[in-house]
């Protein structure tokens, strides 16, 4: 099994924070993003491990990670920053595909390495409580996601108008079994580049976007089901609700993380 981060933004949200680095090498609890998604892939085994970044690559080298680069960061979308690494996706190996802006628990990626569907995802049925913390109004952050035949997602990424269409929330961590790894490259470039989705030109399409239209060609894509056991930093105001809660010895309700 192998890892790809996608970590070429910036990621605007976090600045002043990310006026310097990218929003991988930001430091949660003492360590960077990064840092931490590499400890928790070494925990569960898995030693190949690449990065795809944009903005200040040059950090992430130098961290001594194996680099793809996306050097149109600025004007494309995450599916582009994975299919910039399209050496490393293809092959025999299962994929770990992770953003680059959360951190997760060994069980957590443990738990979605055993999964066994051509397309699996981490999605998190304890969602409501952990988006409670970080937003007034959590369902203004959220994006849809429902099961079909037991643990097989029916859709996932659109903007949702009431919680009971939110049956758990797609964390960002994705694994593509590798046996239909080439089929997965194959659907990729037979889209069509002048449509748009969901909005979106082909070079900015969502990565929702683009499970959305595996699911509905017909690939089974399984749902992971985690209570917990994960983080996403997207702003500052994380981090500090993150800070708050490790002092309070709250944070493991969550996510349990070492400090540095």
């Amino acid at each position: 099994m192998k890892a790809l981060v996608l970590a070429a933004g910036q990621g605007s949200r976090l600045r002043p924070l990310t006026n310097d680095r990218p929003k991988s090498m930001v430091e949660l609890l003492g360590r960077s993003l990064l840092a931490r998604q590499a400890d928790t892939f070494a925990n569960c085994g898995i030693k190949d491990v690449a990065v795809v970044g944009g903005f200040k690559i040059e950090q992430i080298r130098a961290a001594g990670f194996r680099c793809f680069e996306n050097n149109r960061f600025e004007s494309t979308n995450m599916v582009e920053s994975l299919f910039a690494a399209r050496e490393f996706i293809t092959g025999p190996d299962d994929l770990i595909i992770s953003y680059g802006d959360i951190v997760y628990e060994s069980r957590s990626l443990s738990q979605l390495m055993a999964a066994e569907s051509d397309v699996c995802l981490m999605v998190d049925g304890n969602w409501r409580d952990y988006w409670s913390q970080r937003l007034d109004d959590p369902l203004s952050d959220a994006e849809t996601l429902k099961f079909k035949d037991g643990d097989l997602i029916a859709e996932v990424g659109k903007k949702p108008t009431s919680y009971d269409q939110i049956e758990a929330q797609y964390t960002g961590l994705i694994k593509i079994c590798g046996g239909a790894l080439s089929a997965f490259c194959q659907f990729y470039d037979q889209l069509e580049r002048a449509a748009t989705y969901d909005g979106q030109s082909f070079e900015n399409m969502y990565m929702t976007s683009f499970l959305q239209l595996l699911i509905d060609a017909g690939w089974p894509v399984q749902g992971v089901l985690v209570e917990g056991g994960w983080l996403e930093v997207d702003t500052v105001s994380d981090l500090e609700l993150y800070e708050r809660l490790a002092e309070s010895g709250d944070l493991d309700a969550y996510c349990k993380l070492e400090r540095y």
